[in-house]
């Protein structure tokens, strides 16, 4: 970042012009609305002043979420309100068009892609405002133990791959390609901005919940009963980074029947079921499945800073949640790609140790061709009788996602993605579509986020029993348009979500039958059908549902069927008054007097403010009147350098942000207390056996003294673009400790390197009483250390040794005999549990034992020190 500017603080002499010295027409951005149960009903306000000395045409290209629904759009001028309407995309250009022409005023909302839009409002009046209003509904995503809005602010610069070619539509800065024929619609100017936005949100979901924000400083306020209005401690902020709310406590999704019908017509219903499919027979099938896992990262130029450190861990992260039986390949991908090893690896601790120095050699670099990385991953999964999946790690800031997802789909039969969305700009359409359409899931982390809990949910999901070839049945009540029109799997523990009409109401149900671990599967859902109910954004919902379906279906069509298809879309979207690629919304006034018009307003595109974290610089453009300002991000746009952009003359893109710093220094450890009792009782289990050092010879994991792999075999993935990785630089890892104590770290890093498959260790005593006593002593050490299950590196080792131990525990507590070595045992897992989900397993265990010595756990959970005191009570400390 430049230290001169802050772009959450916008300074009042930021330039207000844009690259042609006009000034910004934009004044200012609010968003507002209400959070109801599992929704929300938000409405953007985006207010406009003409300074200029004759009429003019704002044109503002901005982002929505790519699951929203676009449920209304209006604008007010000269003191009245105006309502748009839904018209077949070219049909409400030429209204706008003839408006505008003819000295009306006119507004345009156009959808360039699901999360892109533009506004367009034209002939605003010299010195007068107007106000444009879009109004959308989203359905909110559970996120361990919280509720997750998400909402977008800019529309950041993307990779533009292809040749150029093509004519231009729109005032973008880059030139449309084969590719991306839209692009100069996607890309508006970057500059330093003074315009912000102001949030005013209402969260009322019917009990207590703690409001948080890992994106913004927040104002919360307590209102009657349950409400809680939330806004921007700071009042405004930048229009640079996604605004990100938590409603921590927040009910989970519930399952059953919610019904939006006005008496005499036609209604609407979404249908939830949260499966449990969980039981013994499935824990063992589950765990005796093997995984061919590919870990797809992104380091192109975009990723630069924080963006790539959190890639890294998450990386980390996730290569320690495999097991061994699992085979595993890492790609790193930006204007080429490089694998770890053509072929997958076993994963082993030697495997995992090369795997480390790769990630740890990673930079941000160059352009973002996510196609072939992702196309060689899926050709690297070709064994169909393991479980199959592809883990992506990126920003998603590309200009083709539809390409890359159905290239990605038809190649990848029977591949399920796992993305995470990392950074503070993530374009959702492309990282979520991938995740639904080969039915895995999405998570989105943003800076000041925890990783671990977001990596263990996604693993937890990519093993999670489920059932598949779905088909559903109404018996009873007669429904009608579905959406999802094609079932997706019903996943353990995961929210399914069935939208439909319905015309008369009444009582029946849903049956559900698939194939579950290879056996039939059947589910029956009592279905009750409302004569009138109201749930507001409801039908929008289930609207938006189908259009973007039939979008999708659109795409392997062509002449008479793509036509038929395309007339279903518009008669869909303006029948329910819901925007799609081809039906935008237009409000037109009609004038009088000297409020008339006369000639062709001049185009006035807004600029946007850079992504936060993306450098600034400023310079005096020669035809501008005032300071133009060049956005940079190191970045090959398509191997020939930088495109040269629309009227503000060629953007060259280049970061200013700080080299990544260590992730010693990203989370420093925590001073490691004078060696106790139970620490002294416990160096023996970092005391590798003979064998073990022999085997091991001089590497230690933490120290990083990693020997490169073996040069890859010439081939590799079926792509013209691999290239072998170079040897690793063996750097050193990312230490527990202070520099000048490199026993501590030497020691963990032999006690991770023997912690067993399931999680656990074993030193001398091979019963599960000695591996629990073990592996107690073992996260007791840890918690002394500052190790725990946020860790960096040991982190997920830590949390797969507490969801072994709170088995186990459980297991010697149905044989008896064992209380007080379990009730130490969980004391010590709740010492090194970070996060709700870990913690609450923990907890759920002390309080499901049935002898009251565990259960009187219950009340210390709170006092470290009482804990330590129950592990101390091993070996007869």
């Amino acid at each position: 970042m430049n230290p001169s500017h802050d772009p959450s603080h916008p300074s009042p002499m930021s330039c207000l012009r844009t690259s042609e010295g006009h000034p910004v027409p934009l004044l200012g951005v609010s968003l507002s609305g209400e959070v109801l149960g599992g929704a929300a009903r938000l409405v953007v306000r985006q207010r406009y002043r003409n300074e200029e000395r004759r009429p003019i045409e704002a044109i503002y290209t901005f982002p929505l979420p790519g699951e929203a629904s676009i449920a209304g759009f209006a604008m007010e001028c000269a003191g009245r309100r105006l309502e748009g309407e839904v018209k077949e995309r070219e049909e409400a250009f030429q209204a706008y068009d003839e408006a505008i022409a003819t000295g009306h005023g006119a507004a345009l909302l156009d959808e360039e892609r699901r999360n892109v839009f533009t506004a367009s409002v034209g002939n605003l009046l010299p010195g007068e405002e107007t106000v444009v209003e879009v109004t959308f509904v989203q359905a909110l995503t559970a996120d361990e133990g919280a509720l997750r809005l998400m909402i977008p602010t800019l529309v950041a610069p993307r990779y533009i791959p292809g040749a150029t070619g093509g004519d231009r539509t729109a005032h973008g800065v880059q030139e449309p390609t084969g590719d991306v024929p839209d692009a100069d619609r996607i890309s508006p100017e970057i500059a330093r901005v003074d315009y912000g936005i102001t949030v005013d949100i209402v969260f009322d979901l019917g009990r207590d919940v703690a409001i948080e924000s890992p994106s913004h400083a927040l104002s919360v306020r307590r209102e009657e009963g349950y409400r809680q209005r939330v806004s921007l401690r700071n009042d405004k902020a930048a229009l640079d980074r996604d605004i990100v709310l938590l409603a921590a406590g927040a009910p989970g999704v519930q399952a059953g029947v919610v019904c939006d019908r006005t008496k005499g017509q036609e209604g609407t219903f979404a249908l939830t079921v949260v499966p449990d499919l969980f039981d013994t027979h499935a824990h063992a099938k589950r765990a005796s499945s093997r995984r061919d896992v590919v870990f797809v990262v992104d380091v192109s130029g975009s990723m630069q800073g924080e963006s790539l450190d959190q890639a890294k861990r998450a990386l980390r992260l996730c290569l320690r949640h495999l097991a061994e039986g699992d085979r595993f390949g890492v790609i790193a991908f930006s204007s080429d790609f490089r694998a770890l090893d053509p072929s997958l690896a076993p994963f082993t601790q030697a495997t995992l140790k090369a795997a480390d120095a790769f990630v740890e050699g990673l930079r941000a670099d160059g352009g973002t061709e996510m196609l072939n990385p992702l196309l060689a991953a899926v050709g690297m999964l070709g064994d169909a009788e393991r479980d199959r999946v592809v883990v992506l790690l990126t920003d998603g800031q590309v200009g083709n996602e539809a390409q890359i997802v159905d290239r990605v789909v038809q190649r990848g039969k029977g591949v399920r993605i796992y993305s995470f969305g990392i950074g503070t700009n993530v374009s959702d359409v492309l990282v979520s579509d991938l995740a639904r359409r080969t039915e895995g899931a999405a998570e989105f982390i943003h800076p000041g986020e925890r990783i671990d809990e977001k990596v263990t949910a996604q693993f937890a999901r990519a093993t999670a029993v489920r059932v598949t070839g779905l088909e559903a049945r109404f018996e009873g009540v007669d429904v009608g348009e579905l959406a999802p029109a094609e079932r997706p799997a019903l996943v353990d523990g995961e929210p399914w979500v069935l939208y439909g009409r319905y015309g008369q109401p009444g009582r029946g149900r849903l049956s559900l039958r698939g194939t579950l671990r290879g056996e039939r599967f059947h589910l029956e859902v009592p279905v009750e059908l409302a004569a009138e109910a109201s749930r507001p954004g409801l039908e929008a919902l289930w609207a938006g549902a189908r259009v973007r379906e039939l979008e999708e279906s659109e795409r392997g069509l062509s002449g008479k069927r793509a036509e038929a298809m395309r007339k279903r879309i518009v008669d869909l979207a303006v029948r329910h008054r819901v925007a799609s690629k081809h039906a935008s919304f237009v409000v037109i006034e009609r004038r009088t007097g000297d409020r008339r018009a006369h000639g062709q307003p001049e185009a006035r595109p807004v600029p946007v403010s850079a992504p936060a974290g993306w450098g600034m610089s400023s310079h005096r453009g020669p035809a501008a009147s005032g300071p133009v300002i060049d956005a940079m991000m190191v970045m090959a746009m398509d191997g020939r350098g930088p495109r040269k952009g629309g009227p503000g003359g060629p953007v060259v893109m280049r970061s200013r942000a700080p080299a990544p710093a260590s992730m010693a220094a990203a989370a420093p450890p925590r001073s490691a207390p004078a060696a106790s009792g139970l620490l002294a009782r416990a160096k023996q289990l970092f005391q590798p056996s003979e064998g073990a050092a022999a085997a091991r010879g001089s590497a230690d994991l933490a120290a990083g003294s990693v020997a490169p792999p073996a040069a890859a075999a010439p081939g590799g993935p079926a792509s013209p673009h691999y290239v072998p990785p170079p040897a690793p630089a063996a750097a050193p890892a990312p230490s527990v400790v202070p520099k000048g104590s490199p026993s501590q770290g030497d020691s963990l890093g032999r006690l991770f390197e023997e912690q067993l498959a399931s999680g656990l260790w074993e030193r001398g005593d091979s019963t599960d009483l000695g591996r629990l006593s073990s592996t107690a002593l073992c996260l007791a050490a840890c918690h002394d250390q500052g190790v725990d299950s946020a860790h960096p590196i040991y982190g997920a080792q830590v949390a797969k040794a507490i969801e072994a131990l709170c088995a186990l525990a459980a297991s010697l507590l149905q044989r008896g005999g064992a209380d007080g070595e379990v009730a130490a045992a969980l004391a010590a897992a709740y010492l090194v549990a970070g996060g709700r989900r870990l913690r609450a397993q923990v907890r759920d265990a002390v309080a499901a034992a049935a002898p009251e010595a565990v259960r009187a756990l219950l009340g210390e959970l709170g006092d470290a020190e009482a804990l330590r005191l129950r592990v101390e009570e091993l070996h007869g400390a």
